[in-house]
Order: structure tokens, then C-alpha cells, then sequence
């Protein structure tokens, strides 16, 4: 496969996956609200800007962290490269880029996203958010569904996949460390009925609450710390979606070098990620914890690319 249509598909799906992610934060935010009944200003809204990692662009360029701000900031500001707007417009020119290679029925959803994106992007009410967040998710699954049932498992098939996987591993790490590290700082309130109510929103974020029920009895920092980061079996959990990352390389292994710089660093992710566990972490520290990640899954990517789309 040529590297350039590697890099495509690749980024195609890293664009779906974080515009389908941006809608689900937003969305589970808004009725996070409503059940803890906040005003509109609160500082609810902030966090959802630290979980995308713009955080710094967004402060130059707007002076409150206010409902009308960030949404529009994460939603529809052109601006912004993760903004859901800029996300579907990248990732359908991708796929415009390499219509032969994916199946016609998921190019045509991703068209059709990007058209209903430039429609809504001239609606700002509340009630058109509602409906278009909940619009974007349904295309996301709609779209992972696609892949997965129509796409051979060939090179093409093995880049939307670590893409799709790398993106929710980032993701799901930022979530959490928002949670833990901005969200709630007041010690005293960890545990309180307050505090369920909002974890309890973050595993809505992931779609993981009711699979989170089956493995544990009550929803608490530790025990949704440990789900999110080392469940094996939830899609959604960072060393799932690492360990997913992993195979996929392996199956590419034929077209590159044994010892590619991307599976060398993968690979040390995951041996870090399996040597680990939840309540180390939460002792010595979380977000730096997070922190770290964050950096070795750049290292991971910038491998990806040496490793298969620099020519």
C-alpha cells in the first residue's frame, strides 16, 4: 500500500473518532448539568476543554470559559483544527483522497456528516446542539459498524484501526485525568453523593456505564480509574485499545521491518500499561501518571509515521 493512502485512511479515522468524542463529552456535559442543576456559567464547562488538549489555543482566543464559548469553540469554530467542524471536514477529505480503497457506503456517511456539520453550523440554539451531538454519535457507531463489517482485513483495514484505537486511547486518558485533576479538587467532597453523580458522567462520556455495573458494585474514583485504564474486555479502556494498537502493527508486520520503530514503542506502552495498576497509580500520582502517557503515545505516533508515511 502506498504511504500516502496509509496516512489518509490513517487520519481519517483519527478525525471521526475525535469528532465522534467531542460530541459524546459535550452531550453527557449538557445532562451532567441538568442533574446537578448549574447555571449555565458554571465551570462545568472549562473541563471539556482541557479533556480536548486546546486549552491553550482557547485561551488567547476567548476570555470566558462560558456554555456559548467553549461550545462553539469545540463544535463549530473553524479556527480550531479538533473542533467537530474541522474534524469531519478533514477526515472526509481523507476519505476523498482513498474512495477506492474504503467501501462506498462509509464514504457516502462521511459525506453525509459533513454536509449535515455545514447545515447545523449556522444553528446555535441549545436544542439544534442537542440533536446534532446525538446526530454525530449515531454516525460514529454507524461508521465503526461499517468498518468493521465491510472492510477486508487487509493494510487499509489495519491503519482505520489504529487510528480509531490510539484516538479513543488518547481520549479516554484525557477524560479521566480531567476528572480527577481539574474536575473535583476538593478533597473533602471525593466519595460524596456529588461526586457519583459526576463519575458516574464520565463513564456515560464512554458509553461504559452499564458494562461498568456488571464488574462493580458502586461508582467510585479507584474502581472507575481502574476500569477505564486497565479493563481488558471494555473497548473503550486505554490498554483494550493499546493492546489493539499492537496487533493490528503485528499484522502489518510483513509489509515493514520486524523491529519498526512502531511496534518497538507500542510495545513499550503496553509492557508499561500491563506492569500497572490502579491503586499505584492513584498513589503516586494520577495526572502525572496521565501526563506521561500522553507523551509516550506522541512517541508512539510520531513511530507510526516513520514507520509506514515518511517517504
Amino acid at each position: 500500500m502506498l504511504s500516502r493512502v496509509a496516512n489518509s485512511i490513517y487520519w481519517m479515522s483519527r478525525y471521526l473518532e475525535r469528532a465522534d468524542n467531542v460530541a459524546r463529552f459535550a452531550d453527557v456535559n449538557f445532562h451532567l448539568m441538568l442533574d446537578l442543576s448549574l447555571d449555565r456559567d458554571s465551570t462545568q464547562w472549562y473541563p471539556l476543554v482541557a479533556t480536548s488538549g486546546d486549552d491553550e489555543v482557547f485561551n488567547k482566543r476567548y476570555k470566558t470559559a462560558d456554555e456559548q464559548s467553549v461550545l462553539k469553540f469545540l463544535t463549530f469554530d473553524e479556527k480550531n483544527p479538533n473542533s467537530i467542524l474541522q474534524c469531519i471536514y478533514r477526515a472526509r477529505e481523507n476519505a476523498r483522497t482513498v474512495r477506492e480503497i474504503i467501501p462506498v457506503e462509509m464514504w457516502e456517511k462521511i459525506n453525509e456528516l459533513y454536509h449535515l456539520t455545514q447545515s447545523h453550523s449556522r444553528k446555535r440554539s441549545l436544542a439544534d446542539l442537542y440533536d446534532y451531538y446525538m446526530q454525530v454519535r449515531q454516525a460514529g457507531h454507524l461508521l465503526t459498524g461499517l468498518m468493521y463489517n465491510t472492510m477486508s482485513r487487509s493494510a487499509g483495514w489495519q491503519f482505520a484501526h489504529i487510528g480509531q484505537m490510539l484516538e479513543r486511547a488518547d481520549k479516554t486518558a484525557r477524560l479521566l485525568d480531567v476528572k480527577y485533576f481539574i474536575l473535583l479538587p476538593r478533597g473533602e467532597q471525593i466519595d460524596s453523593a456529588f461526586d457519583t453523580v459526576q463519575w458516574g458522567a464520565v463513564l456515560k462520556s464512554v458509553n461504559a456505564l452499564e458494562m461498568y455495573r456488571q464488574q462493580y458494585h458502586s461508582i467510585n474514583y479507584r474502581d472507575v480509574t481502574d476500569f477505564l485504564l486497565f479493563s481488558q474486555a471494555f473497548p473503550r479502556s486505554v490498554l483494550h485499545c493499546l493492546d489493539s494498537t499492537a496487533d493490528a502493527l503485528k499484522s502489518l508486520a510483513p509489509e515493514c521491518k520486524p523491529e519498526s520503530p512502531a511496534q518497538t514503542e507500542t510495545g513499550t506502552l503496553v509492557q508499561t500499561l500491563h506492569a500497572s495498576d490502579a491503586a499505584h497509580i492513584i498513589a503516586s500520582g494520577l495526572h502525572e501518571f496521565i501526563d506521561d502517557f500522553q507523551y509516550k503515545l506522541n512517541l508512539v505516533d510520531e513511530a507510526i509515521f516513520k514507520s509506514f508515511f515518511e517517504t
